[in-house]
């Protein structure tokens, strides 16, 4: 948003936090930001209110901006298709239309006379690598006749600190199993080079670090370990393999069991509608389960060749793409003549 030009009143990053527990520790930030954007609002008077994403954060502004006369779009549904389906009247009192992103979405709102566009999934048209296959293999230094696994860990700190443990460990297993193996990472830009150099000087594994470059990164790789969320479906994008690992804090993912009614937590998995990609969540993901599957994956073709296809599915239930142009129309027709 910056590089477009857009003013920015504070870095969201900064307060993007996953689970009732982290939410509680940055409670204070969270709330000063919020009036901060609520004064903003006021001062401003925009036409039009776009609300991306972050949820609940994104409630309370439209809520605040629709009782002071400000139209709201807002883009990307809360997952009322897993958990808290009441959400959809909810949203539906604060806000002047919904852009979903996947299509089955759609029906949830029609059901409760919310106004809904299904505009696509942004990723179809972004997840799109810079340099060929070979050109990246090359410019990251890379065999391109043995193993290549990628390490996915997040764009958040706290992932960070809680998939890395259990990643590299599970990459030191995969060497030990396929001494050839190469591994790579894919820097996401909100995570600092102390961090991640922080978990890989204390592992005893080589691994690549690549920052700006994930898509060319990822096409390199045979399998990948990922944590969960948009990045699953981005990799499903390229048609890669892969094994979602994932873990929260304990209060988050018991509330979380209690509360979600969907049997899966991977967009490749919901999407599909069945347990394609194997899940590793709280106590499954240890690093032994993570290398045993990257190993059935690396070792079985078939295996293999069985995900590839169920992902080509998984895409082609996305649609053609032009998602980004069609929320741009959304955008300008909502404003004023």
């Amino acid at each position: 948003m910056a590089e477009a030009g857009i003013e920015l009143c504070y870095d969201s990053s900064k307060i993007s936090v996953i689970g009732v527990a982290e939410v509680l520790g940055r409670y204070i930030e969270i709330r000063r930001v919020l009036k901060a954007m609520q004064n903003a609002l006021l001062h401003e008077q925009p036409d039009l209110l776009i609300c991306v994403d972050y949820k609940e954060f994104n409630y309370q502004l439209a809520k605040f901006a629709k009782k002071h006369g400000i139209k709201v779009l807002f883009y990307v549904s809360p997952q009322v298709w897993a958990w808290r389906r009441d959400r959809v009247k909810k949203y539906g009192a604060v806000i002047d239309m919904m852009a979903v992103i996947f299509p089955f979405e759609s029906a949830y709102y029609e059901a409760e006379n919310v106004p809904v566009r299904y505009v696509g999934h942004p990723s179809i048209d972004k997840v799109i690598p810079k340099l060929s296959k070979q050109d990246a293999l090359a410019t990251f230094n890379l065999n391109s006749d043995v193993p290549v696994v990628g390490l996915v860990a997040g764009s958040r700190v706290n992932e960070i600190k809680r998939l890395l443990p259990i990643m590299l460990p599970a990459a030191q297993q995969l060497k030990m199993r396929f001494p050839t193996c190469q591994f790579i990472l894919p820097q996401a830009d909100s995570i600092s080079d102390e961090l991640i150099g922080f978990y890989l000087n204390m592992a005893d594994i080589d691994v690549r670090v690549i920052k700006h470059q994930q898509y060319d990164v990822m096409q390199c790789c045979d399998v990948i370990m990922t944590c969960s969320g948009t990045a699953t479906l981005e990799i499903a994008l390229m048609n890669i393999p892969m094994v979602i690992c994932y873990k929260l804090n304990a209060l988050t993912y018991w509330l979380g069991r209690y509360l979600v009614k969907t049997r899966f937590i991977g967009l490749p998995n919901i999407i599909f509608g069945e347990g394609i990609v194997r899940e590793l969540i709280q106590h499954d993901a240890t690093p032994e389960n993570l290398a045993n599957e990257v190993s059935r994956l690396l070792s079985n073709p078939s295996a293999d060749q069985m995900q590839r296809e169920n992902l080509n599915i998984v895409r082609e239930k996305l649609g053609q793409g032009g998602g980004i142009q069609t929320m741009a129309k959304l955008v300008f027709e909502m404003l004023p003549e």
